[in-house]
């Protein structure tokens, strides 16, 4: 009898290795090489002999399509991210971390459609049922006609759901949780997880269902698992939030059907998430205009502009070497902020501890922000207190140089509707006719910049001398 072959796969990247070893050569980390039967792998089966392939009609790019039909939720939010609602058939992913909100966001979805004579699934694999039930009492939502089940068995779940009527939306929690008799290997592993991923995909499909895999993340913000069920499934949303903070950020990573990059701002309160219309004045409630290093950033979220506080504190250090900690942003686009202001605006800074903060949790992504950043880092440096109606927005290059940015007018828009009267940015080529909303100070190089804040604080301490 021949001996059945092995292989090693690791579980952070999903490479396959011949032999065991103690790190993984893909992704380079140690200890995640998993032995795991030859038979393993996507939808695999025993061998029922060779077959000829079947012929397919081919169609042209000419061919007149349909927009595909949408299932909207009714939370204003949710149907911004996804792009318009649930398309049928389509299979999602939803990653973050433990106790962030996933499974309370998803029983107000399932209790929304049911209400709207939709028939939901919500199949739990880490809670039994009575822990789910208790959770829908807590948020009032316990006379929802959401149909519950506790349950890893992907062959089981899918023979279930296949009895009456087709469900319209199908909630998996979790898909590391889920195993298949299809593969020789333990639950959780990475072919569990992508074969598993795989059937319920096919069942979506097949059905027309919508199917939504909520997933862990690792302890760097990724997604568990191999990255190939992010590339199989339609769309991967990220939901996101600080456990300081009252309110989570719902991101769309990918999105087959709609826009990417688009966020929807929730807030937790006691009778579960509620929608946040307006995150710009949430993200700048209680600032404190009256103390230095605070600056107004004006960003955009996918094709939603979102104003945010940028907070920098520039203390002298007693360490050998000075720190430098982030929180919401890009820590090598501080560094690099921090090299400009020291080779093309002659600060010093390498003195000085320095601390960056986007207030109220969100992370910020885009080049944008550097402009806001350098205000707040040189505004803590000088003392200087920056303008309460300015806006901040630009992209500093290594030559000192500020680039314009997208989207300008949208951005100074949503900062005029909250109060704000100027802006300083690079200035942009605009239209015939074309008028900004705010005032605009425009800011060309760095050098600029730090030489209208230093002014602003030579002002400042003149006031504060008058008042003494």
């Amino acid at each position: 009898m021949a001996r059945a072959r092995t292989s090693f796969v690791c579980q952070n990247c999903g490479a396959v290795a011949q032999r065991w070893q103690g790190r993984c050569e893909s992704c380079s980390e140690w200890n995640s090489m998993i032995e795991e039967g030859g038979s393993a792998g996507i939808g695999a089966q025993a061998a029922l002999g060779a077959r000829k392939g079947r012929v397919f009609a081919l169609e042209g790019l000419g061919v007149e399509t349909s927009s595909p039909s949408r299932m909207e939720v009714g939370v204003a939010e949710l149907d911004r991210v996804t792009g318009g609602g649930f398309v049928a058939g389509s299979v999602l992913l939803m990653a973050g971390e433990p106790g962030i909100g996933k499974s309370t966001l998803l029983i107000q979805t399932c209790a929304r459609l049911a209400e709207q004579n939709h028939r939901v699934v919500y199949i739990s694999g880490e809670e039994a049922v009575a822990q789910v039930r208790l959770r829908a009492q807590r948020l009032g939502l316990s006379s929802a006609p959401v149909e519950l089940a506790a349950e890893t068995s992907v062959e089981d779940v899918i023979a279930t759901l296949s009895q009456g009527r087709t469900p319209s939306l199908v909630i998996i929690d979790s898909i590391q949780t889920m195993w298949t008799e299809k593969v020789e290997s333990t639950p959780g592993t990475v072919t569990q997880v992508r074969a598993s991923a795989q059937a319920l995909i096919r069942y979506a499909k097949t059905t027309g269902a919508t199917v939504i895999l909520v997933g862990h993340v690792t302890k760097d913000g990724q997604v568990a698992g191999p990255r190939v069920v992010e590339h199989m499934v339609d769309a991967v949303l990220s939901f996101e939030g600080e456990g300081g903070h009252h309110f989570r950020i719902l991101r769309a990573l990918k999105n087959r059907f709609g826009p990417t990059d688009e966020i929807g701002v929730f807030e937790m309160t006691g009778l579960g998430l509620s929608e946040v219309a307006n995150p710009s004045a949430m993200f700048l409630a209680g600032r404190d205009a009256s103390a230095p290093g605070a600056a107004v950033f004006a960003g955009m979220e996918g094709a939603r502009p979102v104003l945010v506080e940028v907070q920098a504190l520039v203390a002298p250090t007693a360490l050998g070497t000075p720190r430098r900690s982030v929180v919401g942003w890009d820590p090598s686009r501080l560094s690099m902020v921090l090299a400009v202001l020291e080779a093309h605006g002659g600060l010093k800074l390498g003195q000085y501890d320095v601390y960056l903060n986007i207030a109220g949790g969100l992370r910020v992504t885009e080049p944008a922000a550097d402009l806001a950043a350098a205000a707040a880092l040189v505004s803590s440096l000088s003392g200087a207190l920056l303008p309460r109606t300015a806006v901040y927005f630009g992209e500093i290059g290594l030559s000192g140089s500020v680039r314009p940015v997208a989207h300008a007018n949208a951005r100074m828009k949503e900062a005029a509707k909250l109060g704000f009267t100027s802006a300083v940015a690079p200035l942009a080529k605009r239209g015939d006719g074309e008028t900004a909303p705010l005032s605009v100070a425009g800011c060309e190089h760095i050098s600029r910049l730090i030489a209208d804040i230093a002014a602003l604080g030579a002002q400042t301490r003149r006031v504060a001398e008058v008042r003494r």
